[in-house]
């Protein structure tokens, strides 16, 4: 899977599941939580989402602006972790 299909799966699932707007497009360097788009609940479900549809394992210290600000951060790290 390329990193553009990681960031068009995520997106559609933030749209759809987490903010409940399914024809919301959200841009891949759209701030995710520093902008408080995704609150802690929300970065949990996608958490368990990316471990579930990726397979890749994201550490608790991971859910933060820092690690997980946009879609193409999210997807650098789920491409590292499926390597």
């Amino acid at each position: 899977m390329t990193t553009e299909e990681i960031i068009s799966t995520l997106s559609k699932q933030i749209a759809e599941k987490i903010l409940k707007q399914p024809g919301r497009a959200i841009g891949a360097e759209e701030p995710l939580i520093s902008s408080g788009l995704i609150d802690s609940f929300s970065l949990m479900d996608l958490a368990l989402f990316v471990e579930d549809t990726f397979g890749a394992r994201i550490e608790d210290t991971e859910l933060n602006a820092n690690t997980f600000d946009s879609l193409t951060q999210l997807a650098s790290l789920i491409q590292s972790r499926r390597a």
